[in-house]
């Protein structure tokens, strides 16, 4: 039974240490001093709010003492804080930390201290050293830290007798551990040690009371809001904190507590946040790695091409140099012979020493008349003694002196990679995102170029981008969210060289899905007056001759009548967005929704007539610009023309002609509700509503066109992957 009690307890005590050491092994950063980069000893708060271990500071102030005793000289070795000093040498550690380097004889002495931490010369007042306070608190983590990291390593008695035994308690008032039978001894029932305190096992040791490091007898009560470290009365009295404000301690606790808890939740409520920053850091790092191994690859196949060009030259000049020498050594050995052929017995001359035996007057003219040109030559050769070929090379001699400098100026050149710029006018929001761009100079072009986009949301605060890589300068980009604001930006890659990104570019999806149609040019379509393109995309308003015909057989006072056309699918529910643009030069286009049941009513009803008595937005044939619109029409329109866009007069709406008069986008937009039965004009290139009103769906709508006189009406196609390629050959 006590074997399986163990067990269980010893079990317990790793599970314990488990959840100690996960805990505190993401903050071993934190424990890390700056100076010697272990985990801190007795580590000092600095004026600065940095924590160096009180080693540490020591030998910092001895080599920075010494590096000004010696004039600033390599020897101080600033770079190493952890300096082996001698025994000899602490005293004078000791003397300096309590006195201070004099500035001069007339001002107080101070010390300064290079703080490791954040770089800077920090002034620790005239006690130097002596005037830190030490950080328990941070001390106790580090112990738990060591802890943790010593596992089940037990802390043993301090006063056993070898061996020792494993302590059970430690007292804080006697700074020692004990086992069970030890602290008996030395802390007996009824004496005054029998009063202290004690905790289980530790080797760190704190004072119950933090003492005033300027007044040694007195306890620092309250704290000092411009130095930010805690004081005793006599530092307020008469000390160097007289004229600060301070306030009591267990206020600056609970302030300090309160601060630091609600910045800890802050930061754990923002734990996605963090973690998708880290995700980011991730990705950039990994960028990173591809990248340089690009540009590694990239420089070497430079270099590669130099040593190959290089090689080229080499060879050539050294088969150059090889040809000349060849032929050169076949002269000069071609002259070598002719004169070897001059020698006595030999050659030329023992040949026409041999000729001159000859006692046949006809044989010996016969052969001694060219014997004798040849004799001439050579002699004349003696006199005039020229070698056949130049033994130098100076021809050949390579000049690398320019190539040289331009190897020496061999660096990474800037990316010379213009900001590609997206181009809004091009880009546009419709069924899909067409995003185009640019870039202003022609030079040093990318070769591939990454677009990122995100879906701009008020409640996240995350921002993931989306990317995709783009051969060319435009993207179609699809699966975007209705009735949603996207940021577009758009960088460009040539090898491991990447341009900055691009100004963000915000556009708004359509407020419905997409809704797709065509001119009908069967149902009331009058191809008299109206003109429609063989993709029945575009219908146009001529006036023509039949236009006068029928004009002439209309009453005094009448201008001429509406030609309709409508869309040939028609909307039995939902909720759906379509777009056209209206011709500049239109005079007269009217646009909305028009039920199925009240299709012949539109193309048969005497109110399509244009006249002064009678308007077909007008309720009343009063002639007034206050009639509002009229629910007996068959269908729901609004007003275009002239480049401008009218909108319906209603009874809440003002009265005022002006203010119902907008500008004409270059883009225009209806959706339809049928669910709710409401219609809106929208500015197609904003996706901004500019009027919406009530309508009747009882019946299949349908979209609706009506023009008079000269007027154009183009549907908007919907934005594919050829629709770029299909503009740029227009």
């Amino acid at each position: 039974m006590e074997v399986a009690a163990d067990s269980s307890r010893f079990s317990y005590i790793l599970e314990l240490l488990k959840r100690d050491r996960v805990a505190i092994k993401g903050i071993e950063r934190e424990l890390i001093c700056p100076a010697c980069k272990e985990l801190f000893t007795h580590p000092l708060i600095l004026p600065c709010q940095h924590n160096v271990c009180h080693k540490c500071v020591k030998e910092i102030l001895f080599a920075f003492e010494d590096s000004f005793a010696d004039g600033g000289s390599e020897s101080s070795n600033q770079s190493s804080p952890r300096i082996r000093i001698s025994a000899s040498s602490m005293d004078r550690i000791d003397r300096i930390s309590r006195s201070g380097r004099k500035r001069n004889s007339l001002t107080p002495r101070s010390t300064l201290f290079p703080c490791p931490g954040c770089q800077r010369d920090i002034d620790l007042g005239e006690r130097g050293i002596n005037g830190l306070f030490r950080n328990f608190t941070l001390e106790t983590i580090v112990e738990r830290y060591r802890q943790a990291a010593r596992a089940a390593i037990a802390i043993m008695c301090d006063f056993c007798k070898p061996p020792p035994q494993e302590s059970t308690k430690s007292c804080m008032d006697c700074s020692a551990s004990y086992c069970n039978e030890c602290f008996k001894i030395h802390h007996p029932w009824g004496t005054l040690k029998a009063q202290h305190e004690y905790v289980g096992p530790t080797t760190n040791f704190r004072p119950k009371i933090l003492m005033c490091p300027e007044h040694e007898m007195e306890r620092v009560n309250m704290y000092c809001e411009i130095c930010r470290r805690p004081v005793c009365h006599l530092c307020k009295l008469g000390g160097c904190h007289a004229n600060h404000r301070v306030t009591t301690m267990s206020t600056a606790y609970k302030t300090l507590k309160e601060k630091l808890s609600k910045d800890i939740e802050y930061l754990i409520s923002k734990e996605s946040q963090v973690k998708a920053h880290i995700t980011q850091l991730d990705l950039l790092l990994k960028e990173t790695e591809c990248n340089s191994e690009r540009a590694k690859q990239e420089a070497s196949q430079s270099f590669e091409k130099l040593y190959h060009v290089l090689e080229e030259k080499k060879s050539a000049a050294l088969r150059a140099i090889e040809t000349s020498k060849n032929i050169r050594l076949e002269k000069l050995q071609t002259q070598v012979e002719e004169y070897q052929g001059l020698l006595e017995n030999n050659g030329l001359v023992g040949y026409a020493q041999e000729v001159l035996k000859e006692t046949d007057p006809s044989c010996f003219v016969q052969t001694a008349k060219q014997l004798h040109v040849r004799i001439q030559k050579a002699t004349e050769s003696l006199k005039t003694f020229r070698p056949a070929a130049e033994t130098t090379f100076e021809d050949f001699v390579v000049d690398i002196a320019k190539q040289e400098d331009i190897l020496g100026d061999l660096s990474f050149h800037s990316n010379g990679l213009e900001i590609p710029e997206i181009n809004e006018e091009q880009s546009r929001m419709y069924n899909q995102a067409l995003i185009s761009w640019e870039c202003p100079g022609k030079t040093d072009s990318a070769d591939i170029y990454v677009l990122e986009y995100h879906k701009l949301n008020r409640e996240e605060e995350n921002v993931t981008w989306q990317k995709t890589e783009v051969c060319g300068k435009s993207k179609v980009v699809s699966d975007l969210d209705d009735d949603s604001s996207y940021a577009f930006r758009v960088r460009g890659y040539k090898g491991s060289i990447c341009s900055p990104w691009s100004r963000e570019v915000i556009l708004r999806t359509p407020p419905a899905p997409v809704f797709s149609f065509l001119f009908d040019d069967k149902c009331g379509y009058n191809n008299e007056h109206l003109q429609l393109n063989p993709r029945r995309t575009s219908v146009e308003s001529r006036a023509g001759f039949p236009l006068l015909l029928g004009s002439e057989r209309l009453q005094v006072g009448c201008y001429t009548t509406l030609d309709y056309i409508i869309g040939d699918t028609g909307i039995a529910k939902g909720k759906h967005f379509w777009a056209f643009r209206v011709e500049a030069y239109s005079y007269l286009v009217k646009v909305g929704v028009v039920p199925s049941n009240k299709i012949q009513k539109l193309f048969h009803s005497t109110h399509d007539v244009t006249s002064p008595r009678y308007e077909q937005d007008s309720g009343h044939d009063s002639g007034s610009e206050d009639a509002f619109f009229d629910s007996s029409q068959p269908c729901t329109l609004v007003t275009l023309g002239m480049k401008k866009f009218f909108i319906p007069t209603t009874p809440a709406a003002l009265k005022d002609p002006a203010s119902r008069i907008l500008p004409l986008p270059s883009c225009l937009g209806i959706c339809l509700d049928c669910d709710r039965g409401r219609v809106g004009f929208y500015d197609a290139g904003r996706m901004k509503c500019l009027y919406e009103c009530e309508v009747d769906c009882s019946g299949i709508m349908y979209p609706a066109f009506a023009l008079m006189g000269g007027a154009a009406v183009h549907l908007e196609e919907a934005a594919t992957a050829k629709y770029r390629e299909y503009n740029d050959d227009i």
